[in-house]
């Protein structure tokens, strides 16, 4: 397996959560990490509380002058380009028929199309390094709860994707993977309305009986697994499930 230390990694959605926690998993062991996300001052400070080995940039995914920026400062931090990590997601909560049009674009616009579009920025750079592109997705895709329709079709198009990419990436020895987080205590949850009062505090909790494991998941967790698939230099179009068994559809107690 290759080595993170020394590593250039972009990370994006990296103001908060899974994208914090991962960016902080690779600057510990070595890399040089740059990470992304629209409010300057939360990613700045993300940054500065890992240190030297990791940049900020302000910049929104959505935005293709800020995609192209991004990638450019990526390079220009790290002398290269490793491995894109896609972390960066929006979600949208609620029953079907409140569901308006633009709501759909947007969770669709950041967690899909902003995504392949980023990646194919960084073909070149991660061909010359036979790199990695990981996409985060979801245990959604597979086990169904209710009112997050638009955000469970997303990470399907992701998972369908990584492996589409894998096929035609092969070629030019860029490995790409997916891996699916189940329930980790992360801010976009907690923007979604699941975890910020005490009925959503009891919800989670009482999702700890689906997991096979009887806990809910740390960002550092998800991060051990896009080590795996950023390194692993024989494995492509895998999609690794970190739920802790939560996939294996256990009844609740």
């Amino acid at each position: 397996m290759k080595r993170i230390e020394g590593m250039s990694i972009l990370i994006t959605g990296g103001g908060s959560g899974l994208g914090a926690g991962s960016a902080k998993y690779f600057c510990d062991r070595g890399a040089k990490v740059t990470i992304c996300g629209r409010r300057k001052d939360k990613v700045e400070a993300v940054a500065a509380g890992i240190g030297p080995g990791c940049h900020a940039v302000q910049a929104d995914v959505t935005r293709d002058a800020d995609r192209r920026a991004l990638v450019d400062a990526a390079l220009e931090h790290g002398g290269g380009l490793d491995a894109l990590i896609n972390n960066a997601g929006n979600m949208y909560r609620g029953p079907i028929e409140e569901l308006d049009e633009q709501a759909l674009l947007d969770v669709f616009h950041t967690n899909v199309i902003a995504g392949m579009l980023l990646t194919g920025l960084c073909v070149d750079a991660l061909a010359a390094r036979e790199g990695a592109v990981v996409f985060v997705g979801s245990i959604h895709n597979r086990r169904a709860f209710p009112g997050v329709s638009p955000y469970a079709a997303t990470k399907g198009a992701v998972e369908t994707l990584s492996r589409v990419l894998a096929a035609e990436l092969g070629p030019r020895k860029i490995r790409v993977n997916c891996v699916a987080p189940g329930a980790v205590l992360t801010e976009i949850n907690q923007r979604a309305g699941l975890f910020t009062d005490d009925e959503a505090r009891a919800r989670l909790e009482s999702m700890v009986d689906m997991h096979a494991l009887d806990r809910i998941g740390k960002a550092e967790e998800i991060a051990e697994a896009m080590a795996y698939l950023v390194c692993a230099e024989w494995t492509t179009g895998a999609l690794v499930d970190v739920d802790g068994g939560l996939g294996l559809g256990l009844a609740q107690a």
